[in-house]
């Protein structure tokens, strides 16, 4: 009967392997593990920049909204100054009446 770690050691030959080749792949494995329990858990923290953007970009879309308001007043203004113009002139007898 072949012993286990005889037969772990033809293996190993057989297919080419080194010893320290596999306690190389040890240490890679263990530094990846302490590496990857090292790393903080949950969600990685929210970056000060997108909440810039984030405040910044409701901010235009508030002034946007607000210059579209402001132009329709104006708009509105003007024709009522228009109309105003027209009856203090006078020139609002088109209704087909004549004086």
């Amino acid at each position: 009967m072949i012993k286990p770690w005889k037969g772990k050691g033809a293996l190993l030959r057989r297919e080419g392997l080194y010893s320290s080749l596999i306690a190389n792949w040890r240490e890679q494995r263990d530094a990846g593990a302490k590496a990857a329990l090292a790393a903080p858990a949950g969600r990685p923290k929210a970056d000060p920049r997108d909440k810039e953007i984030a405040r910044l970009e409701a901010k235009v879309a508030r002034l946007e909204n607000e210059l579209g308001k402001a132009q329709t007043v104006i708009e509105v203004q003007s024709k009522l100054s228009a109309l105003l113009d027209q009856f203090a002139t006078g020139g609002a007898t088109s209704t087909g009446e004549t004086k």
